[in-house]
């Protein structure tokens, strides 16, 4: 009998040893890389993007990236540290379970599931104002086989498909651009990009953040509709429809970990925190 080859160590993983600690970061090579950049991902954690082997002077770029990183130690471990705390403390808020809270336009909301209380056989999601807090009710279908975070996710999509083309028909005109096409994702790393083609693409999760994020993101984006480039002119037309723009991305950067991971929910076991 023959036995399964052993699947192989993702490639692009790599380790470093700054002060007590051992760091796992993610090497990416890119052709669009001018040199060594690092960056906190919410999903993959330390990456380290740089160009292709075939560059001059990157084909072995290990002792260039840990020397690097080893001096911007103070400033990676604190962010490391502030993600794992962020990501922490939403798994604690319970996510996508019964009781759980997320949040929605910026506002915690408690889940509550109703079983059996659709006749349909499709799930719906509806948003009650309650006493003790805003809630999001989850009436699940009859045929409903997808998990609850599933669920929630399908209905922050669709809510965060209309926020976007509402905003987009809002600011589109008074900017003087028409985009081609809107996509709605989940991305890893950005809240939205333009395309030179006026394609727009935004992440659902922003329906997470408050709407002056939102309405930011949108703007920024269309604004790369007449300005590629982050010059004066591209933050001046920002500016123009969006004065509290620096506020809303500020805003962003604080809870992206948070909004990355709001419908994770606790490990198993896990202890909870007591408020």
């Amino acid at each position: 009998m023959r036995h399964p080859a052993v699947l192989p160590a993702d490639p692009s993983r790599r380790g470093v040893r700054l002060g007590q600690r051992s760091v796992e970061y993610r090497l990416r090579r890119s052709a669009r890389s001018r040199g060594l950049r690092v960056t906190i991902d919410d999903r993959d954690g330390l990456v380290v993007s740089v160009p292709p082997e075939t560059r001059r002077g990157w084909a072995r770029a290990e002792p260039r990236i840990e020397a690097f990183l080893r001096e911007r130690e103070g400033w990676i471990l604190r962010h490391l540290d502030q993600r794992a705390r962020e990501r922490d403390a939403a798994r604690a808020r319970g996510g996508a379970r019964e009781g759980g809270s997320v949040p929605y336009r910026g506002e915690l909301h408690r889940i509550r599931v109703s079983h059996g209380g659709s006749p349909s056989r499709r799930s719906r999601v509806e948003r009650s104002g309650a006493e003790d807090g805003d809630e999001l009710v989850v009436h699940l279908g009859s045929a409903e086989r997808r998990p609850l975070e599933r669920v929630l996710e399908a209905w922050f999509r669709d809510r965060a498909t209309e926020a976007i083309e509402r905003a987009v028909a809002d600011h589109a005109q008074l900017l003087g651009v028409q985009p081609s096409r809107i996509d709605v994702r989940d991305p890893r790393s950005r809240w939205g990009s333009a395309s030179r083609k006026g394609r727009l693409m935004f992440s659902w999760r922003l329906i997470l953040a408050p709407p002056p994020s939102l309405e930011t993101v949108v703007v920024h984006e269309l604004a790369h509709l007449r300005v590629f480039g982050h010059g004066p002119g591209f933050w001046k037309l920002v500016a123009s429809r969006r004065p509290s723009h620096l506020a809303d991305r500020a805003w962003l950067r604080r809870h992206s970990h948070a909004l990355h991971a709001a419908l994770e929910q606790p490990a198993p076991g896990a202890a909870a925190i007591a408020g």
